[in-house]
């Protein structure tokens, strides 16, 4: 049996394109509202940012499940209208376009929430709304550097990416979060009300162990590749037959357990340099060439037995194909108009089974369908 869908009933209509407006309005869909997707006649440009697919936009299929596709130009008279009239229907309206752009076109968020106050507005920009940067480009990356989140990740030698669309996520992550929580809260007062979240705020707020530590100490935590600035050892060590093993050392329990049983030398905790952590992490170097010293004399499977037999947390620093293949690694088939894609499942799983999703959608596929539904 399908588990259930709670937001079914619910109308989303989203202005949106490129990843974090497109990530909140899926998960709303996932739980069964219905979302309106509003695309230019060209479509959402993240169609077109690859064809890897089965031809389609690795992108697009990620985000765009379970949403019907309408194309309009709200510079047209009757398409300003067909808008206005699903919002008058709508209990949420979620919108990443320009600040300022849908209330220069007559749909500004405070005024769409007096004419409908039960409407719940989500306006997602890169930097905010208003001050001197609200109208800077906030591709992810950009926003990456801007956020400070470079320069705390890489390796020593510079600053680096990280390898996923992490500002837009976090981002789309938030404007969920509280769509969610303005629902509970016009089921209680019967209102709705404004949300506004940026993708700087989103990731600086990720931010604030690296911003405290600056403020605390005078100093930005170091780019430490696969270490960690202030636990050892906490690091990736190769071993005999090339596979790197991540490990990590909490606590001095578990640091004399790892030398007891993984480096059978149960009295290194003892030696000067390997007695605590500060100790540790001032010597790291030192500290780090002697444990790689018995990883890089075993296979990964031996170096897995030990680590178990002394409760080491580990794991093994996996390429793409290695999570493709990762035993943990649930999937979702998606219809998509070139046939079924294998996604990876959704993070959240819900005691009463399995939910349905729904298919992407080819562009436009739905405008026809509403604009008879939505009619004058």
């Amino acid at each position: 049996m399908a588990g259930a869908r709670p937001l079914a009933g619910l109308l989303v209509v989203s202005m949106e394109q490129a990843v974090a407006a497109p990530l909140c309005s899926m998960r709303l869909a996932d739980a069964g509202a219905r979302v309106i997707k509003i695309e230019r006649p060209e479509g959402d440009f993240a169609r077109g940012y690859d064809r890897a697919a089965k031809g389609q936009s690795s992108y697009f299929v990620w985000l765009n499940r379970g949403k019907e596709s309408v194309c309009l130009d709200i510079k047209r008279p009757e398409d300003k209208a067909l808008l206005a009239r699903l919002l008058a229907k709508a209990d949420v309206f979620i919108q990443n376009l320009a600040p300022g752009a849908m209330a220069r076109a007559g749909f500004g968020s405070e005024d769409l929430r007096s004419r409908h106050p039960r409407l719940i507005t989500v306006d997602i920009s890169g930097y905010g709304e208003t001050g001197e940067y609200a109208q800077m480009k906030a591709y992810d990356l950009l926003v990456q550097a801007e956020s400070g989140l470079c320069s705390v990740t890489g390796r020593p030698e510079g600053p680096g990416r990280v390898g996923v669309s992490a500002c837009d996520i976090a981002c789309g992550m938030n404007a969920h979060a509280a769509v969610l929580e303005a629902l509970i809260e016009r089921g209680l007062t019967g209102r709705g009300k404004g949300i506004a979240v940026s993708l700087f705020d989103g990731m600086a707020d990720w931010m604030n162990v690296p911003l405290l530590f600056y403020e605390g100490t005078g100093k930005a935590p170091e780019r430490m590749g696969l270490a960690h600035p202030s636990i050892c050892p906490y690091g990736a060590f190769p071993t005999r037959d090339g596979a790197l093993v991540l490990i990590s050392i909490q606590n001095e329990r578990e640091w004399v357990e790892f030398c007891a049983k993984f480096l059978l030398q149960p009295d290194l905790p003892q030696r000067p340099g390997f007695r605590v952590n500060v100790e540790r992490v001032e010597h790291r170097a030192m500290v780090d060439a002697h444990i790689a010293e018995t990883f890089a004399a075993l296979t990964r499977e031996e170096c897995a037995r030990r680590l178990r037999a002394a409760n080491t947390a580990f794991g093994f620093v996996n390429d793409v194909a290695g999570l493709a293949r990762h035993p943990a690694l649930r999937r979702l088939a998606v219809q998509t108009p070139n046939g079924p894609v294998e996604v990876a499942a959704p993070a959240a799983r819900f005691s009463d089974g399995a939910r349905d999703y729904g298919p992407v959608p080819a562009l436009g596929e739905h405008t026809e369908r509403v604009r008879a539904e939505f009619a004058a």
